[in-house]
């Protein structure tokens, strides 16, 4: 059954041993760097089973009610059903959120679909996969994904330096698998479990490695340690950084210090095969979610501009219009591909409901390839106020406040609050270390830029176009066996 937000932070509560700016955290729930997006997950939790929400939130199955984003999608509905549940979600927070677990359980669904991929391996891990998806739709966890390891040197196999940059199998006990390496995984340090996988790895010719392994990781495990990265949250006032300050989802490196992963939690392990699967079919499903966000964020730098535009009077200008137009055309331009991918689903191998695969991966290359130029017409838009404008104590000082009400007062309507507060906003959005961060992990968070290209490559249709120019040119059905590679 769906959890409330106190029965969330009390299963976080598990004395997990994290680290954070040089020190030990006491309460994960409370410290001033995780607290934000804590409560934001709380408040997702809760959301759940308020009247105003529950409607969109979530869905009655044999009785239990449970989160429509661990739903298995099974129709085009499914899919809008998820969607408005996330437009609830970053409506009612005000802002970015992107992992928070609705977007990492699909990840879980790409496996399912290759249940005869495992069932070669081994049957009991098909199984499995069944289990915990079943488990996490009934139980509700705060599910998140491991995959990048520190890799080390790049240019040898693992097993020809520390053995430990990549993350394998140290040993199998009658209780399941020694596991050891580290993961960078965001909300690692205040999420219950992740779905951990092999980063994109180069096996050779072989069948059989201890680095091919899957399973789902239970964070309360003991062994485990998890090192964070400093927050934003707190390094300046949320009245100059709104965003930096609420919005910050801390990424973390993920210690597996000889952990045992029982059996039952194991996906696949050893068999190459099945690793390369995961990582060719990984985002089938999660990048829906995953672009769903550059949505909003592109709604947040649209609203951003075009506010300024409208304070400072120059929203007739045809310069401004047509940089504005351009940002709606990135905007549409994620809408349409995402509204096509639902609208043009496709059966997956599992007998799943999957968006269409090449309408989604080129989204993904649309929202992601073009951001930081959308980053950039938004800055222009917003103007240089924003990174020369005084903080919020500035504007409240006794001698100085009065000057700054002065001039950034712009008639009856745009008092000095609300103009700073736009600016504030803009700032932190476009040009603060979390904007420069949050740029970066659009840009690599689900894979880096080449991966997203290899995906559209392996999901478009190249048949139809072959065809086409076969037959305009009058080409030979003999010319590379081009009529039986379309058929």
């Amino acid at each position: 059954m769906i959890r409330t937000g106190n029965q969330y932070r009390d299963s976080i509560r598990d004395g997990r041993r994290i680290w954070i700016n040089g020190e030990r955290v006491a309460d994960v729930t409370k410290h001033p760097m995780f607290q934000p997006l804590v409560d934001i997950r709380a408040r997702i939790y809760d959301m759940a089973h308020e009247s105003a929400h529950a409607a969109a939130m979530t869905y009655e199955e044999n009785g239990e009610i449970n989160a429509v984003g661990s739903k298995l999608p099974r129709n085009a509905q499914d899919w809008r059903d998820k969607r408005a549940a996330t437009d609830c979600v970053l409506d009612e927070v005000k802002g970015v959120v992107t992992r928070v677990g609705d977007e990492t359980i699909g990840e879980m669904w790409s496996l399912f679909d290759g249940q005869d991929v495992l069932n070669e391996v081994d049957p009991r891990f098909s199984q499995n996969i069944t289990r915990h998806i079943d488990w996490a739709v009934k139980n509700d966890p705060f599910h998140v994904s491991a995959n990048t390891d520190p890799k080390g040197d790049r240019s040898k196999r693992p097993q020809d330096q520390d053995p430990d940059m990549l993350l394998h199998v140290v040993k199998e006990t009658d209780a399941g698998i020694v596991v050891r390496g580290a993961k960078y995984e965001t909300a690692a340090a205040y999420a219950n479990q992740a779905f951990t996988k092999p980063t994109i790895a180069n096996w050779g010719d072989s069948k059989l490695s201890e680095y091919a392994v899957g399973f789902v990781c239970d964070f309360s495990s003991p062994n485990l340690k998890f090192i964070a990265r400093t927050g934003f949250a707190g390094r300046a006032p949320a009245e100059d950084y709104p965003l930096s300050n609420k919005f910050d989802e801390v990424e973390t490196l993920v210690v597996f210090d000889d952990v045992l992963i029982p059996w039952d939690n194991v996906l696949f392990y050893q068999h190459t095969r099945a690793a390369a699967f995961i990582r060719a079919t990984l985002h089938r499903y999660s990048a829906f979610a995953f672009v769903q966000r550059n949505l909003k964020l592109a709604d947040l730098m649209i609203g951003a501009a075009l506010w300024n535009v409208k304070q400072t009077g120059l929203e007739q200008q045809p310069a401004v219009q047509e940089k504005l137009a351009t940002l709606a055309c990135y905007r549409e331009g994620i809408n349409a591909h995402l509204t096509a991918s639902i609208v043009d689903g496709e059966v997956s191998p599992g007998g799943l409901y999957m968006p269409n695969q090449s309408l989604l991966m080129t989204g993904r290359v649309l929202a992601c390839s073009q951001l930081h130029h959308m980053m950039h017409i938004a800055r222009e838009l917003c103007g240089g106020q924003i990174c020369i404008t005084p903080d919020a104590a500035t504007f409240a000082d006794p001698e100085a406040g009065p000057w700054l009400n002065k001039f950034y007062t712009l008639n009856d309507s745009w008092q000095a609050e609300d103009r700073r507060k736009l600016l504030a906003f803009a700032r932190d959005l476009l040009n603060s270390d979390y904007a420069g961060h949050r740029l970066t992990f659009q840009l690599f968070a689900q894979a880096p830029p080449f991966a997203h290209l290899g995906a559209v490559y392996r999901n478009f249709d190249w048949s139809g176009p072959l065809e086409q120019a076969k037959e305009s040119a009058g080409l030979s059905d003999r010319i590379y066996g081009l009529k039986a590679a379309a058929e």
